[in-house]
């Protein structure tokens, strides 16, 4: 897994305590080995998922994750299908629907054997995904997301979406698209706006490359099933109590139409927005008030095990 090109886009206080090698499992799911990479005490009272979002993998998310780690938390990173070092049987008809399955199954499983509490953070489209499964599985202790891209919402379709007359798109046609086109397969960076992955043109750059990452060809299929899925409305939505730390200066998904999703969920929640930071959060002040965040979060719901 690679994650010491991204650490070192970090502030130099944070970089040395999140540069260790994490341990790679596999989770075997119809025919798909999906790489899970763990980091952590053993004991730790509670332990932290990470879902990266598109055109990501466990590395990126990483430098993050090992914020926490480094407070003793037990940690695990997905790589999702079609990115890093998840082997699919076919990359051609992966889904967004089976990105949903797989991690719904994933945290059973995981809750199954471990009665530790379960956070998951979701970074971009793992923050949508982190809430779909909460609300699917009910085991999760508590979401934290820096991002809330709801594809039913029209605005943040556009912003998604790197041409943004593509995300006004009628369903229709979208289901035309899927039925012709939807296993024909191109870079993501085609797609969405990963120029606006970072303020910082050298870390766009880096995720628009990255062969495990923006790098890889994705079916056209994945990102209209995203497109047309339809999440748990968030009036409904009780699950578990959900943090948005949502990066203050993101040019690509504006943090109001997060904000505009989170006002309506039923659940307890709190938004942290994090001075500075561009979509992939790196930049200080905000990184600290990410983590400051996340300490209190953790310890919060380690202390209610206790």
């Amino acid at each position: 897994m690679e994650y010491a090109e991204y650490v070192r886009f970090l502030p130099q206080r944070y970089r040395d305590e999140v540069m260790f090698e994490p341990e790679s499992s596999w989770f075997a799911w119809h025919g798909n080995r999906v790489h899970v990479a763990r980091a952590g005490a053993e004991d730790a009272p509670v332990r932290v998922l990470a879902l990266h979002g598109a055109g990501g993998h466990a590395g990126l998310v990483w430098p993050l994750l090992g914020i926490g780690a480094a407070e003793g938390v037990s940690v695990m990173a997905m790589d999702l299908p079609l990115y890093g070092d998840t082997a699919v049987a076919d990359p051609g008809a992966v889904r967004y629907r089976e990105w949903v399955e797989i991690v719904g199954d994933f945290v059973v499983s995981e809750t199954d054997s471990d009665d530790r509490p379960l956070v998951v953070f979701g970074a971009s489209v793992g923050g949508m995904l982190a809430y779909e499964v909460a609300a699917r599985t009910g085991r999760i202790a508590h979401v934290v997301a820096t991002c809330l891209p709801d594809p039913a919402d029209p605005a943040m379709r556009r912003a998604m979406v790197r041409w943004a007359p593509a995300g006004a798109v009628p369903p229709v046609l979208l289901s035309g698209i899927a039925a012709v086109l939807g296993r024909v397969r191109v870079p993501i960076r085609w797609l969405v706006d990963m120029a606006n992955m970072s303020s910082d043109p050298a870390l766009s750059r880096l995720c628009a490359t990255d062969p495990r990452g923006g790098g890889v060809r994705v079916p056209l299929g994945f990102l209209v099933d995203f497109l047309r899925f339809r999440h748990t409305p968030p009036e409904e939505f009780v699950a578990a109590p959900v943090t948005l730390v949502h990066p203050a200066a993101d040019r690509w998904t504006p943090p109001e139409l997060s904000v505009r999703f989170l006002d309506r969920i039923s659940a307890p929640t709190t938004v942290t927005l994090l001075d500075g930071c561009g979509h992939f959060p790196v930049e200080e002040p905000g990184v600290t008030q990410l983590a400051d965040a996340l300490r209190t979060l953790l310890a919060e719901v380690g202390g209610s095990r206790r």
